[in-house]
């Protein structure tokens, strides 16, 4: 159990690393959305769904290879050395051609040119960190990981807010003051990027130290078998990208235009109350990669994998309760402005949806750990397959609806096919009862607070208990075995 209790200490830090940077980026929702117009918050989400889609590709599944190597590596630098070539390399190389070729990226991602520019530079800044923050991870550096992902949102929110309200009001109390040059009417939008690429260069400095320390030397063999590794990777992250932001295009796309913007707008908005299971997930995954790599050549390490996922499950149901119960306030809290609620209907189904999805993380370690990562490209295609499918065919005639549930039914069909090929491949010993058990209870308990009760308190709050009831009575000795064991 002292091996459960590091892991979960661990998972609490990188979640304090995610839900910290995360929540004062969840700040920014309520502060955007009382300053954008819906079609202007469209828009911007229709941007940073690129931005995700781009990231991928600059990543090209590098992290993961470098879990990989590194930790069965008896010569660490040179994997060190040699990842950080490859990024350092194809970075520059896309920063070059893109800013050569913005023109027809504009035309081809409907993305205003000087917006482009922006998030070239972001884009770049933010590929540069990937192999030094994957080292922090690696070596069990989550404090110092915190630290800076916490720094890098809070100087993005600082200055989102210094951007959008005291320099306006600076400008017009004092219009011959020195602040009075920075500020520009209609320019919010590039406000926000000018914080996110400020916030994005001060990461960087941050994280330059392996840069200066390490000695380069590349090791070509080593290089071709990493990519060999990660290319299955990047499939299954450009798979998974499009899951996750490609539906914001296509209702942009797909939408009439004169409120396409509008509608992108309210879903993103709602969308973002799923964060609370988006956090949790991203958390629990950050602290287990390194923990299911590590421990892979363990006496019976399916039982540990076992044993990880029903926690997963056990905390992924109650939150899944609790934000579709207090739904109605999170939204009062986080997304003031009642144009946006329109979209309400989405966040018990998004919330389900991110839900399969750590889920599928947790179950996806049969493939990393036996090296068969072609079946998390497999998988991950597929889903995006049934994504761009459901949103093509039914967005004209269902709207952000048929995006939800698109999203539910490429997470749900991923989440079984990893399950189903993980028995086949690398049996593990799942508790299929239990989990069962807490996903149907949770998801019954759901419909009933949100659809059926139309999201009163005095129904979903006693369903709630009652949850938090059974999950103490069935759970609380193993979790007192590992928290409080010594």
């Amino acid at each position: 159990m002292n091996l459960f209790k590091k892991l979960f200490k661990q998972t609490a830090i990188y979640g304090l690393a995610t839900v910290l940077p995360r929540m004062l980026s969840f700040l920014l929702l309520p502060f955007h959305t009382d300053i954008l117009a819906t079609a202007d918050y469209g828009q911007l989400s229709v941007i940073y769904a690129w931005f995700a889609i781009f990231n991928v590709f600059l990543a090209y599944g590098m992290e993961t290879a470098f879990f990989r190597f590194y930790n069965g590596s008896e010569n660490r630098k040179k994997v060190v050395s040699t990842s950080l070539i490859s990024i350092l390399v194809s970075t520059m190389v896309f920063m070059v051609m893109a800013l050569l070729l913005q023109n027809g990226i504009s035309e081809l991602s409907h993305i205003d040119p000087n917006y482009l520019r922006y998030a070239i530079f972001i884009l770049t800044l933010d590929a540069l960190v990937i192999i030094p923050f994957a080292w922090l991870r690696a070596n069990e550096k989550p404090m110092r990981y915190a630290v800076v992902k916490i720094l890098n949102v809070a100087i993005n929110l600082g200055l989102n807010v210094f951007f959008l309200y005291f320099l306006p009001k600076m400008a017009a109390s004092n219009p011959d003051g020195i602040l009075s040059g920075l500020y520009k009417e209609n320019f919010q939008i590039s406000y926000i990027f000018i914080a996110n690429l400020l916030a994005s260069a001060t990461t960087l400095l941050l994280m330059l130290k392996l840069y200066l320390r390490t000695k380069f030397v590349f090791d070509r063999e080593l290089w071709n078998k990493m990519l060999k590794y990660a290319l299955p990777v990047l499939v299954a992250g450009v798979a998974f990208t499009v899951n996750e932001v490609f539906d914001r295009i296509l209702l942009e796309r797909l939408l009439p235009e004169n409120v396409a913007d509008s509608e992108v707008g309210m879903y993103s908005a709602c969308y973002k109350l799923a964060l609370f299971m988006t956090l949790f997930a991203t958390a629990f995954r950050l602290g287990v990669e390194p923990f299911f790599f590590s421990h892979s050549n363990t006496e019976n390490p399916q039982k540990a994998y076992a044993q990880i996922t029903n926690y997963f499950v056990v905390l992924g149901s109650i939150i899944l309760l609790g934000v579709v119960v207090f739904a109605d306030v999170l939204k009062i809290l986080f997304v003031r402005d009642t144009k946006y609620w329109e979209a309400m209907d989405i966040v018990p189904i998004i919330i389900l949806a991110s839900f399969f999805l750590g889920i599928y993380h947790n179950l996806s370690v049969w493939y990393k750990v036996t090296d068969r990562t072609k079946f998390g490209a497999y998988i991950s295609l597929i889903g995006a397959i049934l994504t761009i499918i459901i949103n093509l065919v039914f967005i004209p005639h269902f709207g952000y609806m048929a995006s939800a549930v698109a999203t539910l039914t490429a997470y749900g069909c991923m989440m079984m096919l990893s399950f189903i090929f993980g028995r086949m491949y690398y049996p593990i010993p799942y508790n299929f009862r239990k989990i069962t058990f807490y996903l149907l209870i949770s998801i019954v308990f759901s419909i009933l607070s949100f659809y059926v009760f139309d999201r009163n308190l005095f129904f979903g709050v006693p369903l709630l208990i009652l949850f938090l009831g059974m999950v103490y009575k069935l759970e609380n000795d193993n979790l007192r075995k590992i928290f409080l064991k010594k």
